[in-house]
């Protein structure tokens, strides 16, 4: 394992507001497709005030690429990046991300899940990586660091050491008692939630493991947020995003009762059947939507996020072999809290 770099020349100045740019609850209304693949999943959405523009990072999935077997279409993938000027009504693509790949790593490597938090004067990425292009589910998986000023130009941090050798989809927030926590997929642990806390979450050896945060039904793709004064969390149970509340994202997670605590469940359909929506990113939307700021008492924000719009739900090792059930795009859904429950909204 690579040894983490010396963060000190890194650690964030004192957080100042920052103005960020208009986010349109329309956004995505066009679904975005990746030019290159055609296999955009994994989104997330970042606000870049130095450009005045919203930033999509995502998984780059090789879903057209030619002569592949099993899943190795999942494998060898770079973190493709878009950028919208517009509040993510439209998209232009620009390329992938440069600099993602950890010393040591095994090529061509495989880059899944970023995400990306605004620490300080830094945005922090955290990359779950593989080494080497596989055709099934085995190799070692770890989330790394890296921290970047511009969003383009990133440097290595180091790997968090999370004791399992299949970590994978970080997620990372402050929460109610003032500490970052990072929730992860384990998939040595039933594939479920885990988390870490850190008081210092730009250096990837301060984060301490806590434990198993949800539990019960294998889930992936975990994403916390602040909305209409509660903490969330929504996880993919690849039937829908399951729905989770806290007072204080710190640990005592309860499911939403509401539809089963399940949102996104058929926002496509195939051939009658439904597409649920997959990993997701939330960004809550300004209040009032001129302000530019972010409020924690916000009653609605943008899911962003991914389905197969021609697969009918089948394990992804067994998919059609029609190749149009690997393609994939990015669509948002408004969420609300409403009477305390949150609803989801979709195009």
């Amino acid at each position: 394992m690579p040894q983490p770099q010396q963060a000190e020349q890194l650690v964030p100045d004192a957080p100042a507001p920052q103005a960020l740019p208009h986010l349109s609850p329309d956004a995505f209304t066009v679904p975005y497709l990746d030019p290159v693949w055609d296999g955009p999943t994994d989104p997330v959405l970042v606000a870049d005030h130095l450009a005045n523009e919203w930033v999509l990072f995502y998984t780059q999935r090789r879903a057209t690429a030619p002569g592949l077997s099993g899943v190795e279409w999942v494998h060898g993938t770079g973190i493709g990046v878009a950028r919208s000027s517009d509040g993510g009504e439209t998209w232009r693509y620009q390329g992938t991300a440069e600099g993602l790949i950890p010393p040591g790593t095994e090529l061509p490597a495989t880059l899944w899940a970023p995400d990306v938090v605004r620490i300080g004067d830094l945005w922090i990425m955290y990359l779950s990586v593989l080494g080497g292009r596989r055709t099934d589910w085995t190799g070692k998986a770890e989330i790394v660091q890296f921290a970047s000023r511009d969003l383009n130009h990133w440097e290595y941090l180091g790997p968090i050491d999370l004791d399992s050798p299949r970590v994978i989809d970080a997620a990372v927030a402050r929460c109610g008692d003032g500490r970052y926590r990072l929730w992860y997929k384990d998939e040595t642990r039933g594939s479920n939630t885990c988390s870490a806390v850190s008081d210092t979450p730009e250096d990837p050896a301060s984060w301490v493991l806590e434990g198993v945060a949800i539990p019960g039904r294998p889930h992936e793709g975990p994403k916390v947020f602040r909305l209409g004064g509660s903490y969330w969390m929504i996880v993919d149970e690849w039937r829908g995003q399951a729905v989770y509340r806290s007072e204080d994202a710190a640990g005592a997670w309860i499911r939403q009762e509401h539809l089963g605590g399940l949102i996104l469940t058929a926002p496509e359909t195939v051939d009658g059947r439904p597409v649920v929506g997959r990993h997701a990113d939330v960004v809550p939307l300004p209040v009032p939507p001129a302000a530019g700021t972010y409020d924690g008492g916000a009653q609605q924000a943008l899911l962003v996020y991914f389905t197969h719009p021609h697969w009918g739900g089948e394990d992804i090792g067994t998919m059609a072999p029609d190749p149009r059930t690997r393609l994939s795009h990015v669509r948002a859904a408004v969420l609300e809290v409403r009477d305390g429950v949150l609803v989801c909204t979709e195009h």
